[in-house]
């Protein structure tokens, strides 16, 4: 039902950040301004006198009798500049000498490229309003949607647009939001990489000009994240305010970050606009992907909080407990259970998987205290390489004569749960799928089929192809006792043509491929609820918050080397938490950098994240298997602290640093894990103290060492004022080349 005006009012209350406020979402009718509460946040928009949707205010939470009048348009700076391109509208289209970034661009039938967006109703939401905009003269509607959280403050905004019109109108450009900024000086940090260099935070003054970070591959990319932060001034972990925002979508994406004539900041981001266009017939409609953004008064480190704490208990899946396991966190729990710990066979077998050999892994790991064995490729179809075998999902008889069910039964009695890797989006040519139906992949017909990785795409778009993945999968489910699909992309798109439909129409590939992915994964966990499911993607080649809606953890890279780990979980940690970020532990030397490290500092250096093993660990000897053994029995027991605390970046490992350190606490602080990493020492010098963080001052802590020994004459029980002021000091022996130790500190 459409309103005049409305107050929506709900106390919530939020013990994990340590605040009680009520969540106030207001419309005022009479200045014709919204407003948003959440946590320590308030955002403001407004009608302004022509009819736009003005952004007003987005920052600390404003005083319950603060009001706003109604919006003024911002000033047009000479002939040049108009005011309907400075004004920092919530949606622009693009039309009437916009000369910024656009929200939205349509061509009409006619040939009409005009489009000017004005208020024209709005309607509560869940937490939040839907707000209708309307073209002048057209019948093109688009609705905001928006819905603020009530602890963190975060806000979920997307657009649906509509062509209530009797001809067809091509969407060129489609954002799901825009944000802005006033005039002021900011530094931007965004992350980039390339496959095994992933997840590098890039901090740069915003000047004049557009930045534009994005992935035109068909899904997210290891190249660029759809994650952005504006931090007033320079960059700082735990000081300053900071603006931040995630895309949650899995194809191609784009973000604009825009300083304007006038020096106000905007972010627009969405669809990528490139080779873009999709038709809305008269009565359709296209739904954006959501556009995640937060705000935060403590710096860099404060804003990664947030975004963790929202993601665990809004974003990620809950996954159906089994039969003997602790109960399945519901959707009104704070956080989905942490993963368990793995080993995936990978490294040791490769694709020479076998019955006999998978069963010796399987014990080998029990003993290690695995929780979750998964066995990785090579196991279906006529799969001896690279070369051949994707697309025919069906077990590979001369490699398990009686199917998957014997090895299956070995592991749940060695008391583990089994996983499988599967990669559903891709074929090999050679594959009888392939030879059956070479139409179903993505192509231009005449043109080359570029091959990577020996595979092609399958256009997952299509309706029947659609229906194929989802029939094996659910077969595979099915008929097996599997709890984890480990569930692998291995290249990006090329020659993405969709030739069964009119030319016009054809890019609508972009947007139908990944939603009937989403369609797929949501399908499966309803059938199957107790099944987990990774995404991976080489990397962090399809990580967001759109997939992670669908799955319970990632994979951030394929570059396991324990030092150039502490990097990319660094990055990684800035935008997701690290309850999804697995970290494996694998051979030394290490098969990128030949680097050599001990199995001690390989396993700390994974234990930051949700911990998993990938070595040969046939090859270990009875002292490696010793030390795992301990190390995972400790991680078992810090394991919620680590992956759903509060994280502080205590030394950063970047530029070279030779050291580093991370600090997680329990959100009620009765428990904190502390990690210290070595890369070199120099000219005899020690470690620096460690000054932590987060801890309740007045309550004592007890120090036990889980790898590594404190100074000499460490207190073993202090306060958190002590452990925060004073610090904790590592051993004079703490010395050398690629070091690592770990603490854990337990209020008493």
């Amino acid at each position: 039902m459409l309103k005049t005006f409305s107050t929506i009012l709900v106390l919530l209350v939020a013990p994990a950040v340590g605040y009680a406020q009520p969540m106030v979402n207001h419309f005022d009718a009479a200045a014709k301004v919204f407003r948003l509460d959440g946590g320590g946040v308030s955002y403001l928009f407004g009608v302004n006198a022509r009819g736009e949707l003005e952004q007003l205010y987005w920052g600390g939470r404003l005083g319950a009798t603060d009001k706003f009048p109604q919006a003024v348009p911002m000033r047009e700076w000479a002939s040049f500049d108009s005011s309907y391109t400075n004004t920092p509208q919530e949606y622009a289209g693009w039309g009437a000498g916009l000369f910024n970034e656009p929200a939205l661009k349509v061509s009409f039938a006619d040939g009409n490229r005009d489009l000017v967006l004005h208020y024209e109703s709005y309607a509560e939401a869940a937490n939040g309003f839907d707000v209708v905009l309307k073209d002048i003269a057209r019948p093109i509607f688009v609705t905001l949607h928006y819905a603020i959280d009530a602890e963190s403050g975060i806000l979920a905004r997307s657009a649906t647009i509509e062509n209530r019109g009797s001809e067809a109108v091509t969407v060129e450009q489609a954002a799901a939001a825009a944000w802005a900024l006033p005039a002021g000086r900011y530094t931007l940090n965004y992350l980039t990489g390339r496959w095994a260099g992933e997840w590098t935070l890039n901090q740069e003054t915003v000047r004049a000009g557009a930045r534009v970070i994005e992935s035109r591959r068909g899904s997210t990319g290891h190249q660029a994240n759809p994650w952005f932060a504006l931090q007033a001034g320079e960059a700082e972990e735990e000081h300053g305010e900071v603006w931040f925002g995630a895309l949650g979508w899995s194809g191609s994406w784009r973000i604009t970050v825009e300083q304007d004539q006038l020096d106000a900041v905007r972010v627009t981001g969405g669809f990528n606009p490139f080779d873009f266009g999709y038709v809305l017939h008269a009565g359709e409609k296209l739904e954006t992907p959501v556009f995640y953004g937060g705000y935060a008064k403590n710096g860099l480190d404060g804003a990664s909080r947030l975004l963790h704490r929202y993601e665990l208990e809004h974003i990620l899946p809950r996954t159906e407990a089994k039969a003997g396991q602790a109960p399945a966190a519901s959707r009104t729990a704070l956080t989905p259970r942490p993963r368990p710990v793995i080993y995936n066979s990978w490294e040791a077998t490769e694709f020479n998987v076998t019955e006999a050999g998978q069963m010796a892994l399987a014990e080998k790991a029990a003993a290690l205290g695995i929780d979750r064995f998964v066995m990785d490729d090579g196991w279906f179809g006529q799969r001896k390489d690279d070369h051949a075998g994707l697309g025919d999902w069906y077990v590979n008889q001369e490699k398990f004569p009686h199917g998957l069910k014997p090895l299956i039964d070995k592991v749940h009695a060695l008391g583990m749960d089994f996983g499988l890797w599967v990669e559903p989006e891709m074929v090999n040519p050679d594959s009888d799928l392939y030879r059956k139906h070479p139409d179903w992949v993505l192509h231009f017909p005449g043109r080359p089929e570029s091959e990577q990785r020996n595979q092609l795409v399958l256009n997952l778009a299509r309706p029947e192809v659609r229906e194929y993945v989802l029939g094996f999968l659910d077969k595979l489910l099915t008929e097996n006792d599997i709890a984890f699909l480990k569930w692998d992309y291995n290249r990006n798109w090329s020659e993405p043509g969709w030739d069964q439909l009119p030319a016009a129409e054809q890019k609508r590939v972009y947007v139908e491929f990944t939603r009937n992915l989403y369609a797929i994964l949501a399908e499966l966990r309803k059938r199957h609820p107790q099944v987990e499911i990774e995404s991976c993607s080489g990397g962090g080649g399809r990580v967001d918050l759109g997939i992670l809606r669908y799955v319970d953890e990632v994979w951030p890279s394929d570059n396991t080397d324990p030092f150039d780990r502490l990097t990319i979980q660094d990055g990684f940690t800035y935008a997701y938490t690290p309850q999804v970020m697995m970290a494996w532990v694998t051979d030394s030397p290490h098969w990128l950098n030949k680097r050599t490290t001990s199995l001690s500092y390989r396993i700390l250096s994974s234990m930051q994240g949700s911990l998993g093993i990938g070595a040969n660990i046939a090859n270990w000897t009875p002292d490696e298997a010793a030390t795992a053994k301990r190390l995972i029995a400790a991680y078992h027991q810090v394991q919620a602290t680590i992956v759903q605390g509060e994280l502080y970046r205590l030394i950063s490992p970047r530029n070279g640093s030779e050291f580093s350190a991370t600090e997680t606490v329990r959100p009620d602080k009765s428990q904190a894990v502390v990690f210290a990493f070595i890369h070199s020492t120099q000219e005899g010098r020690g470690f620096p103290t460690l000054k932590l963080k987060g801890l309740d001052p007045a309550a004592e802590y007890a120090l036990s060492a889980i790898e590594g020994k404190a100074r000499e004459g460490s207190p073993a029980v202090a306060s958190g004022a002590w452990w925060m002021n004073h610090g904790l000091e590592m051993e004079e022996g703490f010395r050398g080349d690629f070091q690592a130790a770990a603490f854990r500190l337990d209020r008493k």
